[in-house]
């Protein structure tokens, strides 16, 4: 009832609208409009250049209201309303246009509308369509009226869940604070029960309730514990016709998950801990965990320690990060003072945190008891201090610059040996005292401050410390003042008090000085004016000056540092003299000396070059003279007896012709000569053709004697023979002795023996290898010629 009350009211409300828009068109377009079912009688006739006259009248179309139900099926057209006009025209036609005009939707002659297919309010809901009546001779009677034709709803679609839904809630959470609010959807009028949805839960949870209108989930209980159960799994049922049986449903699945807060204590997994520790552990190390207990999550477990009494100088508890408790060395160990511990420790919870009462504060541990063993061990000797500084006069020999002490911590306390790494040191160390001294005396000015490292060794070979030791050296008055001056040059008409330059002076050691200038030696020309200040100006004493004069000028500064001891230093000053101008600016000047004075360590580093220089040049003389007398000795002899050459490689082979006579070297075997003639008259040197011996005789053996005698006998006789004509020249060979495995590798040798091997087929091997074929080629009866 109240859905056909709903759809008159539409049908008047459209009806008006219709009708409204009517009369504003017709007024538009100047068609006549009709009130009612009256005419007017009066015509307003409007002309407007030559447009036609139009009428103005009301219309005079009288719509119903045209509704389709949405997928009705239409195997034949079927009507649905009539297009009707308060003019009475005994014939009349009807024409509509618009959305499905002719096609959705068809007119016959008397006004019938008709529908011919199926239609789905979800594709679209409203068709708008316009109307135009004719009479029998299709003139216009009714112009466009528009009108409306509406698809009713029915239920045809089922709700649908656009999404998967998840909520989380805090545990331990109120009554009624909302998880998450889900969301269905249905294609069918919303404003009808087809659209309208209800929501329920599918299994009656006594965790959560939903709201059936909004789809918001809310919690229905204020216990919830993640502890217990931290995640729960509802199904939501939406169902359209506002939940009624007949309405079609869908369901989803909603996970929801239980966020933890800080509703548990940390406890304490064991009563007492054991620990064992070395004495020698690094300090803010872990010794050990202190394992807790606690259900919470690791973002919500907030634990404090508290270790009482004096324990806790020694030790602190570092959180780590699974929130458990690591205990720390705060303090060195020591097992010969002390070599266990045993203390309690308290855990606690952050309070501010803790939200509600804890769920284990009846059943949670804690106190816990810890027992530390110090476990002993060979520790490296300790210094008594951490750096040791020392200071000593520059210049000196020191024999107590003081003493470096190390301890053996161990109760053995074995004895310790004291050493210096640096062998340059120019410190040396007492091994068993520590006591430090002085190798050499020191020189602030070369090195001010002398680092080293000080290794104190347990005896006899144990372990070893070192320590860092800084020598400062201090300083003493023992350099001599320098002069600093810029150059001084006097002009031709300086006059008596004039001050021609400034002396200034430096010194290399590092007490305040307050130098004092003066002349060493009295000058006619010059004088010194001390400002007592570390300042002096040089003035004229007399002149006149001349540049034709030839004197050079020059005076002798003395200078005095006015320290303890005192150090003074007489430098030589020279003075250039100058032609200048009306502002003494030097025109021309005679070039002079500017310091005569020169270093002791610079004279004899000048003198040792010169000596250096003048000793070469003696050798180098001694030696050319050497070599003149002994070639004019050689030449007023006469005559030479022999030569020696003597070659530091391997000889030339067999047909080395050049380089020694082979048969008179093999003629030292046979009779111990040179094969020299007996009236000692020259012979030319010779070599003998190596001949083979026939088959049928007997070849004859190797020579066997040690050709190194053979040869220091030849020298001798060289040497001492000074008539002899010198008819060969012996050169010496590397030569292998008797006692090598390999034997001789000369060929001297193989040249005075006979060999078994044929060398005829060397003269068929061409003209190139002829010499050789007549060396080794040729028989004879004889192994070598006589001469």
């Amino acid at each position: 009832m109240m859905a056909w009350l709903q759809l008159c009211a539409m049908m008047g409300l459209m009806a008006s609208v219709v009708s409204s828009i009517s009369l504003a068109v017709a007024e538009d377009f100047g068609i006549p409009v009709v009130e009612g079912k009256k005419r007017s009688s009066s015509v307003g006739i409007v002309k407007k250049e030559t447009h036609p006259v139009l009428f103005r009248q009301k219309r005079d179309w009288i719509w119903n209201s045209l509704y389709v139900e949405e997928e009705k099926p239409a195997p034949i057209a079927y009507k649905i309303g009539q297009l009707k006009s308060s003019q009475r025209v005994e014939v009349k036609s009807f024409k509509i246009d618009g959305e499905g005009a002719n096609t959705i939707f068809t007119v016959d002659q008397k006004g019938d509308l008709f529908v011919t297919r199926s239609l789905d309010r979800e594709e679209k809901s409203l068709y708008h369509l316009t109307a135009k009546m004719f009479d029998g001779n299709n003139k216009l009677i009714e112009d466009s009226g528009e009108f409306v034709v509406q698809v009713t709803d029915i239920n045809d679609n089922t709700p649908v869940f656009p999404r998967t839904y998840n909520g989380s809630i805090m545990e331990r959470s109120t009554i009624g604070t909302k998880v998450v609010e889900v969301r269905a959807t249905d294609a069918d009028d919303p404003t009808t029960a087809n659209g309208e949805l209800r929501y329920s839960l599918t299994h009656d949870l006594s965790a959560f309730q939903i709201d059936s209108v909004t789809g918001v989930i809310s919690c229905k209980i204020n216990s919830l514990d993640r502890e217990t159960k931290s995640q729960y799994v509802v199904v939501v049922k939406a169902q359209d016709m506002r939940g009624m049986k007949s309405g079609s449903t869908a369901t989803t699945s909603v996970t929801i998950t239980i966020t933890d807060t800080n509703d548990n204590i940390a406890s304490f997994t064991r009563k007492v801990y054991d620990l064992q520790v070395p004495e020698d552990h690094k300090l803010n190390e872990k010794i050990g965990t202190l394992e807790l207990e606690d259900r919470d999550q690791i973002q919500n477990k907030e634990p404090s320690f508290i270790i009482p009494n004096d324990n806790n100088k020694v030790f602190l508890i570092d959180l780590s990060p699974n929130k458990d408790g690591n205990l720390m060395l705060k303090q060195a160990l020591d097992y010969e003072t002390t070599n266990s511990y045993t203390f309690t420790v308290q855990v606690r919870e952050n309070l501010k945190n803790l939200r509600f009462p804890a769920d284990n504060v009846n059943s949670a541990v804690t106190t816990a008891q810890v027992n530390v063993r110090v476990l002993d061990v060979d520790e490296p000797p300790v210094f008594s201090l951490p750096i040791y500084t020392f200071t000593v006069l520059e210049e000196r020999i020191v024999n107590n610059i003081g003493t470096v002490t190390a301890r053996d911590p161990d109760r053995a306390s074995k004895s310790i040996r004291y050493s210096i790494l640096d062998k340059d040191c120019p410190i040396s160390i007492n091994p068993l005292t520590g006591q430090l001294s002085t190798l050499r005396m020191l020189d602030r000015e070369l090195e001010a401050t002398h680092m080293f490292q000080v290794r104190a060794q347990e005896e006899p070979s144990g372990l070893e410390s070192f320590v860092k030791v800084n020598i400062i050296v201090q300083d003493v008055n023992d350099n001599k003042p320098d002069l600093a001056v810029d150059e001084i040059f006097v002009c031709e008409n300086d006059f008596t008090n004039m001050v021609i330059g400034t002396l200034r002076a430096t010194d290399k050691d590092d007490q305040p000085a307050s130098f004092s200038f003066s002349l060493a030696t009295e000058s006619s020309n010059f004088t010194i004016k001390d400002y007592s200040n570390g300042t002096a100006d040089i003035m004229v004493k007399q002149g006149p000056f001349s540049l034709d004069d030839p004197k050079d000028y020059s005076v002798d500064v003395r200078i005095s540092d006015g320290g303890r001891p005192v150090q003074t230093s007489i430098t030589k000053l020279a003075i250039k003299s100058c032609r200048c101008d009306a502002r003494r600016v030097p025109t021309q000047c005679k070039a002079g000396a500017r310091r005569m004075g020169v270093s002791v360590h610079a004279l004899i580093a000048i003198l040792l070059c010169i000596l250096t220089i003048l000793v070469i040049v003696i050798l180098f003389v001694m030696r050319k003279r050497y070599q003149k007398d002994s070639l004019a000795s050689m030449k007023n002899s006469g005559e030479i007896h022999e030569q020696l050459v003597t070659y530091d490689e391997e000889g030339g082979g067999e047909m080395d012709t050049n380089g020694y006579d082979v048969s008179i070297l093999s003629s030292a075997c046979n009779d111990g000569s040179l094969l020299r003639h007996p009236d000692r008259h020259p012979h030319p040197s010779l070599y003998a053709m190596v001949q083979k011996a026939p088959h049928h005789l007997p070849q004859p053996t190797a020579c066997k004697g040690d050709m190194a005698a053979m040869i220091e006998v030849k020298k001798d006789e060289a040497d001492h023979d000074r008539d002899g004509f010198p008819f060969d020249t012996l050169h010496i060979y590397g030569y292998e002795g008797p006692e090598s495995l390999a034997g001789s590798l000369s060929s001297l040798e193989s040249s005075s023996t006979g060999s078994n091997v044929d060398y005829d087929f060397l003269s068929e091997w061409g003209p190139r290898f002829r010499t050789l074929a007549e060396l080794y080629g040729v028989d004879g009866t004889e192994y070598y010629h006589q001469y």
